[in-house]
């Protein structure tokens, strides 16, 4: 099925974890080893950002420079929010994107990141009537945004520009009831608006490649013989309403796996379906803090501007993939470059504790957090 007049194969390459070299510059000709293969298997959505560094130029030289225009299908985004203080300022990142693929056009731009404080600057800067101005030049094909917050938020934000033409939704088989992600809920929302959907972090981060022991169990039970990562790709993609599913690929392995099961792509059936739902029932098993993210604590009681449900969202990733440079990067996200305080500087009030719904030891487990991240 296509959507928004595009045949797109339910296979999307994510470009923001690229294969890098020693030195930490993107390993360009394994990127074009990625890029030919997907291609040659008929798959033509490549998702980049002006905030992910040096991927709009690896993209131009791997992709744009090798291939007629009209073999690819590309989207990048406009993180307003990011170093804009003016509306110029948000403005050049769409001309530094155009130069920097050498692309000519966008099939897809998205504002990026919306939800919590990132929305106002998208406002703020008129970025909603730059982006339609730039689809009546013929630069862009379809406008849309992507998302990280609430179902509530997305659904003020679809109400407010039903002129959106589709959204990116952060949706995996992990978070699909996480009370901090709510992928569930922001899917339902799109689908209630009828806008189509792209899917990022299907696979979240790579971690549910790689989920614990005890889950990985269960696929490996129902199909021995498919990776533990064609799951999570499958349940995205079997949902109604995708354009495409994106996958970070970050080596040509990893892009010959996904396109091996996603060549001839078949929604998961009711037994695989029912395998998933097992996979999440023992990964809600695992014990974590049970933090539902409400932010009473921070926003109702705490005056030392402590990043309680950033912290312990971090935690919970540490706990449950244990995998500690992506959750340090969660921290580092969710606390730090929210402009809150480490969990070390709790000064231990406990006014915290006395609105948490959820009756939490907020001090106790937030001297865990410091220990574990040392911060």
């Amino acid at each position: 099925m296509s959507y928004l007049g595009e045949d797109v194969k339910k296979l999307g390459f994510g470009l923001m974890r690229l294969p890098r070299l020693e030195d930490e510059t993107i390993d360009l000709e394994q990127v074009k080893q990625m890029v030919d293969l997907f291609l040659s298997k008929g798959f033509t959505y490549f998702d980049t950002a002006w905030a992910y560094p040096g991927s709009e130029d690896a993209i131009r030289q791997a992709l744009v420079e090798r291939y007629p225009r009209e073999k690819f299908t590309l989207a990048t985004k406009n993180a307003a929010w990011i170093n804009c203080k003016t509306r110029e300022d948000a403005i050049a990142q769409f001309e530094t994107s155009l130069k920097q693929t050498g692309a000519g056009y966008f099939d897809f731009y998205l504002l990026h990141n919306l939800g919590e404080t990132r929305t106002e600057f998208f406002e703020r800067f008129k970025m909603w009537d730059f982006v339609f101005e730039k689809k009546r030049e013929g630069l862009i094909k379809h406008v849309g945004f992507s998302f990280h917050d609430k179902p509530d938020v997305l659904d003020e934000i679809l109400t407010r520009h039903p002129e959106a033409e589709f959204v990116q939704l952060q949706i995996n088989w992990a978070d699909w009831e996480n009370p901090a992600i709510q992928s569930r809920g922001c899917y339902e929302v799109a689908r209630k608006h009828g806008k189509p959907i792209v899917i990022m972090e299907p696979i979240k981060g790579g971690m549910l490649a790689n989920p614990p022991e005890q889950v990985a169990e269960v696929f490996k039970r129902t199909n021995p013989e498919t990776s533990v990562a064609s799951w999570a790709i499958r349940f995205a993609a079997s949902l109604d309403g995708v354009i495409t599913v994106l996958s970070g690929m970050s080596t040509l392995d990893q892009m010959k796996d996904n396109v091996a099961y996603m060549e001839n792509f078949k929604r998961l059936d009711d037994s695989e379906q029912a395998t998933v739902t097992e996979a999440r029932k023992v990964l809600s098993g695992i014990p974590i803090i049970a933090c539902t993210t409400c932010r009473y604590c921070e926003n109702d009681a705490c005056q030392h501007n402590i990043g309680i449900s950033g912290s312990f969202t971090a935690m919970n990733m540490l706990t449950l993939y244990g995998d500690k440079a992506a959750a340090a990067h969660q921290y580092k996200w969710l606390v730090e470059m929210h402009g809150k305080k480490n969990a070390s500087e709790c000064v231990k009030c406990g006014a915290c504790e006395k609105v948490c719904p959820q009756h939490l030891p907020i001090r106790k487990n937030l001297i865990q957090v410091a220990k574990a991240f040392g911060k």
